[in-house]
C-alpha cells in the first residue's frame, strides 16, 4: 500500500478543513429571510425605523421622515460592483419619484469607508440621502446579508417587495411605478 507523502496529507486536511469550515458556516449563519417569508405569503411588513448618519456628515437621517412617500431604500457599499452598475438607475428613478414630491431613493451605505463612499456618491453624482451604517446594525435588522439589497416601502411605511441582489428597470416599473401613481 502507498503511503501519501507529508505534503500530500497536508492538503487533504487542509481541504476537510475548509469544507467543514463551509458547512458550518452555512449552516450556524442563514439569513433571516423571515421578510421574506411574510412577503410570499402576502403580508405586508412594518419596516423597522432607524436614525442613521448622513453620509454628507450633515445631521442624521431616517425613515420616518419620509413617511407618506414610497421608499425605495437601497443597501450598498463602494466596493460592491453590482452597486456600481445599479447607481445611475436609482438615481434616474430618485429624480422621476421626486416629481410631485411621490417618493424617494434614501441609499444605506454599510461596511464601507466613508471616504470610499463619499466618492462613490460623487462618482455616480447621487442627489438621493444616503445614511450612513457602519457596522450594519440596521441593515441587520432587514436581514441584509449581501450588497445591493433593495427595499420597496409604500407610504404607509411597509415593505412591499424586496429585492436581493441588483435591481433593474423591469423591477421598477412592476414594484415601484404602481405605488407612485396610488394617491
Amino acid at each position: 500500500m502507498k503511503r501519501l507523502s507529508p505534503f500530500a496529507l497536508l492538503a487533504v486536511l487542509g481541504v476537510a478543513a475548509l469544507l467543514g469550515l463551509l458547512a458550518y458556516g452555512l449552516s450556524s449563519s442563514g439569513a433571516d429571510r423571515g421578510l421574506d417569508d411574510a412577503l410570499a405569503r402576502g403580508e405586508k411588513v412594518d419596516a423597522p425605523n432607524f436614525e442613521l448618519a448622513r453620509l454628507s456628515g450633515k445631521g442624521k437621517g431616517s425613515l420616518a421622515e419620509h413617511r407618506g412617500k414610497v421608499v425605495v431604500l437601497n443597501a450598498w457599499a463602494s466596493w460592491c460592483d453590482p452597486c456600481r452598475e445599479e447607481s445611475p438607475l436609482l438615481q434616474r428613478w430618485h429624480r422621476r419619484m421626486a416629481r410631485g414630491d411621490r417618493g424617494v431613493v434614501l441609499g444605506i451605505d454599510g461596511l464601507d469607508a466613508t471616504s470610499d463612499a463619499r466618492a462613490f456618491v460623487r462618482e455616480y453624482d447621487l442627489t438621493y440621502p444616503v445614511l450612513r451604517d457602519p457596522d450594519a446594525d440596521t441593515l441587520n435588522d432587514y436581514g441584509v446579508v449581501g450588497y445591493p439589497e433593495t427595499f420597496v416601502i409604500d407610504r404607509a411605511g411597509r415593505i412591499v417587495a424586496i429585492r436581493r441582489g441588483p435591481v433593474d428597470d423591469a423591477f421598477m416599473r412592476e414594484k415601484v411605478a404602481p405605488l407612485l401613481e396610488q394617491s
